[in-house]
């Protein structure tokens, strides 16, 4: 809440807005870039290598960045390079899912970020959310786990305000169908977004030190 209150503070004065430095982004959104790219990717590993490849676009980019707030511009390129990294496995190969993914889908064994994953995110709803197409997952992760307006979400996705309503209809639907086998009980009914206490990453650009 303090990195929204400090950029937004920023950019609403009215004087000319200072652009963070490169240090400042990773302190202040390090965290959060990862919790979304975990939702996103579903396994610790991947979410490191996207959140990585976050910062140095950040690095790379914001010279040019565009006055708004941080928060909204870091989901925007994080989903986006999501999205990228999804399409090009998918044009790979004909199966989306990775052999890997399928054995978790398929063993009873406890999956390897379930450490992670414990208290945080329910098991079944991260499996769920696994098999859904991506641009579906993108959608209910950040409707339904960021809490982003339908409006935020059309602007992340760049899509029109009817496709991300129907993406999101549709990514609950197949979620509920998913979930069809868990029998209701108490604290197991609906998830409620990630936990505020996610590991920190350590973020680095080639040749600096790890932050």
């Amino acid at each position: 809440m303090e990195a929204r209150q400090v950029d937004d503070t920023v950019v609403g004065s009215g004087t000319p807005p200072e652009v963070p430095s490169w240090d400042e982004v990773v302190e202040r959104h390090s965290d959060r870039v990862y919790r979304l790219a975990y939702r996103l990717t579903g396994n610790r590993h991947d979410a490191e290598d996207l959140t990585q490849e976050v910062f140095v676009r950040v690095f790379r980019s914001l010279d040019s960045y565009t006055p708004g707030t941080f928060e909204g511009w870091l989901h925007r390129i994080t989903t986006n390079l999501f999205l990228d990294q999804a399409r090009r496995k998918q044009r790979i190969r004909f199966d989306a899912l990775s052999d890997e993914r399928a054995d978790r889908l398929t063993s009873s064994s406890p999956a390897p970020d379930a450490a992670f994953a414990d208290q945080q995110f329910d098991d079944d709803i991260e499996r769920a959310l696994a098999t859904l197409p991506p641009d579906f997952r993108a959608a209910v992760v950040l409707c339904d786990v960021e809490g982003l307006s339908y409006d935020e979400i059309a602007q992340i996705l760049d899509a029109k305000l009817g496709t991300v309503r129907s993406r999101i209809h549709r990514g609950r639907a197949m979620l509920r169908t998913a979930l069809s086998h868990r029998a209701p009980s108490a604290g197991r009914l609906r998830y409620s977004g990630p936990a505020a206490d996610a590991p920190p990453v350590a973020v680095q650009v080639s040749g600096g030190a790890q932050r």
